[in-house]
């Protein structure tokens, strides 16, 4: 029979765990709210900025930012955003594997973001051009080196893990080039009119339009990996609250058989002292 003093420390171990997953529970859900915050003011920037490019380019051709004499590469480029570490569930898995179902060496390259989705490919033997971590930070994240990549390829796709709800993540892909178009034409149009007749433009229009998709290519990129990390933080909420919620159960299974053990020690104690009680009267 275990002594009640060991399970007393081992409730108070598990007692450490439910505070601690309660603590991890809280910050998962209060980075989520800072995120989508974060989200909606990325979008009211585009949007911003799309009504001035949408005024000046002179067709509906997106050119990625490029000059007019840059070479492009005959290739595709892919880049997949995963976590930075393996505290992901298998979301990361099925991103590699929606990936790996459309990759082709002789046709793509790729990027990867995230240490644990760059392990999985060496893992898996698959050659990578580029890795980067994950940014820490949900604000002011840098990803001029990726659209100086960007620039170089034909098109780009990105694989990424996206918000459902609380409870459903799920993988999600999209031409960048594309995606930007999107969410102009979903951005509505501008009130101001702006050409070279009423603005004065530096060096010219071409390169003042091609610094907006620049800009736009990296808010829309730095949206794709919030909205990645939005589902990692969904993810985590969801293991910590699995986590709380069966320590919580293991906490007053513990409680109760620490309040059975004492019981039972008190009835032996009492059964030992009638017995004894007995023996002195015969």
């Amino acid at each position: 029979m275990r002594r009640p003093q060991d399970i007393a420390l081992e409730e108070a171990d598990m007692t450490t765990i439910v505070g601690l997953t309660s603590a991890f529970e809280s910050l998962a859900s209060m980075r989520i709210s800072q995120t989508k915050t974060q989200v909606l003011q990325s979008q009211a920037f585009f949007n911003e900025i799309w009504h001035i490019y949408s005024q000046l380019r002179i067709d509906s051709l997106f050119r990625f930012g490029r000059s007019e004499d840059e070479k492009i590469i005959k290739k595709s480029l892919f880049i997949a955003v995963t976590a930075e570490g393996g505290f992901s569930g298998d979301i990361d898995q099925k991103l590699i594997s929606v990936l790996l179902k459309d990759y082709d060496p002789a046709k793509h390259d790729l990027i990867i973001i995230g240490h644990h989705g760059a392990v999985q490919l060496a893992q898996l033997k698959v050659e990578f051009m580029k890795s980067y971590k994950l940014p820490e930070k949900d604000d002011h994240i840098n990803v001029q080196p990726l659209i100086e990549y960007v620039k170089k390829y034909q098109s780009t796709r990105v694989y990424y893990q996206t918000y459902v709800s609380l409870t459903v993540q799920d993988v999600k892909r999209i031409e960048l080039n594309s995606a930007v178009q999107l969410a102009g034409t979903q951005a509505g149009g501008a009130d101001e009119i702006i050409s070279e007749e009423t603005y004065i433009f530096e060096p010219n229009a071409y390169a003042v339009v091609g610094h907006l998709e620049r800009s736009m290519m990296e808010i829309t990129l730095s949206q794709v990996i919030l909205d990645s990390k939005l589902a990692q933080y969904a993810s985590r909420f969801r293991a910590m609250t699995v986590a709380h919620d069966r320590a919580g159960e293991s906490l007053a299974d513990l409680h109760t058989l620490y309040n059975r053990t004492k019981r039972n020690i008190a009835d032996e104690r009492l059964k030992e002292i009638l017995n004894g009680r007995k023996k002195v009267t015969v």
